[in-house]
């Protein structure tokens, strides 16, 4: 009875959160507006002895030969077997608007049976776009953010060793042929594509130029006309529209984390009118074989004879209760919490309610 009251107090307290306004710039994507991705193949050298096994990864010898050659070193036929160098994947993302000789972070990844790159340093790395051209070079000393120990019998190893970054790590030969200013029209892409949202966005907008120069065309699109702005350039309009204030609109969601047991959802969540009874059973088996030995100087052998205890524990869990019409997932939550129960029997009950169709929104299980 205290479990079923406690349960009722705790549905009845009161949802205190509420959505707010948000900056337009962090709810949607500006056309054109874009970062680049970049990759490029190189080598990481001056490692303590815990680059590739050269045996194992040929193509590390392969690289370091080619860049021998071309600093004018003939290494052909030689055999050489140094632990202290690493063939690493290098990527990056070239932020738009990038102009030659600015810089970027770049992340630095093994490739091979390299055991660490702590102290390593990159050798000048091309990074290549999708289009195949390069547009930055890459070269300095990799950050890892891991650490390895090791013995005769074992080893620990304390994070990723073998990725690390390189802060300002690249500089950009090559600047994105795209101009801003050319454009007539841009489009807003919603992160979260929703009608509500958009038809907030097309009305704020409009509100903060006093002319109908948003239109939206889609629960994932607004579109906005440049001219109609009276902005000196679209780079003036966008710097105007991304301050601008919005409520968004949000689904009904509830994540759950089966591996954690974490549980989110927002505060629109509702729930109609269900019971919930839960309980749990323990099922626990005993094996105990008992060893039954001849009578001395008797003619016979020792037997195991099997004895197993078996038994069932149904826990109390929780008594049928009644949630009321219009309760929100939250309070549920609360008053589950308050009866202890653990996250991984709250998920089971919350995968039920939705299969009652009682939980009205969208149930992510990751």
């Amino acid at each position: 009875m205290k479990k079923l009251i406690c349960l009722l107090l705790c549905l009845l307290l009161p949802s205190m959160a509420s959505a707010g306004a948000v900056r337009l710039k962090d709810l949607v994507d500006f056309d054109g507006v874009r970062g680049n991705d970049l990759v490029g193949y190189g080598l990481v050298v001056g490692l303590n002895g815990t680059g590739d096994g050269l045996r194992n990864a040929p193509f590390t010898e392969e690289i370091m030969s080619n860049i021998l050659e071309r600093l004018g070193v003939n290494v052909t036929g030689e055999q050489f077997r140094p632990k202290n160098v690493a063939a690493v994947f290098v990527t990056a993302s070239l932020p738009p608007f990038s102009r030659v000789g600015s810089q970027i972070d770049v992340t630095v990844s093994a490739i091979g049976d390299s055991k660490s790159l702590l102290g390593g340093t990159l050798v000048m790395t091309p990074l290549n776009a999708a289009d195949g051209q390069i547009y930055a070079v890459a070269q300095g000393t990799v950050l890892a953010g891991g650490a390895v120990a090791e013995g005769e019998a074992a080893s620990v190893v304390r994070g990723v060793p073998t990725s690390g970054v390189i802060p300002s790590g690249a500089r950009v030969e090559r600047e994105i042929d795209f101009t801003l200013s050319d454009l007539t029209q841009i489009r807003l892409a919603l992160r979260e594509p929703d009608f509500t949202t958009a038809g907030r966005i097309e009305t704020a907008i409009n509100r903060t130029f006093n002319s109908r120069v948003a239109i939206m065309r889609d629960s994932g699109t607004v579109e906005v006309d440049i001219p109609s702005t009276r902005s000196a350039s679209t780079a003036h309009a966008i710097g105007r529209m991304e301050n601008i204030l919005v409520e968004p609109e949000r689904k009904a969601r509830v994540v759950v984390d089966q591996r954690s047991g974490t549980i989110v959802m927002g505060d629109d969540v509702r729930i109609s009118r269900v019971a919930v009874s839960q309980g749990n059973l323990t099922l626990r088996v005993e094996e105990a074989p008992l060893a039954v030995q001849p009578n001395p100087f008797a003619d016979g052998r020792t037997v195991v004879v099997p004895r197993t205890n078996a038994a069932i524990e149904e826990d109390e869990g929780i008594a049928l209760a009644e949630v009321p019409e219009g309760t929100s997932l939250s309070q549920v939550v609360a008053g589950l919490n308050a009866l202890g129960v653990s996250p991984r029997d709250m998920i089971d009950i919350l995968k039920t309610i939705k299969a009652a169709g009682a939980l009205h929104a969208e149930f992510i299980v990751r």
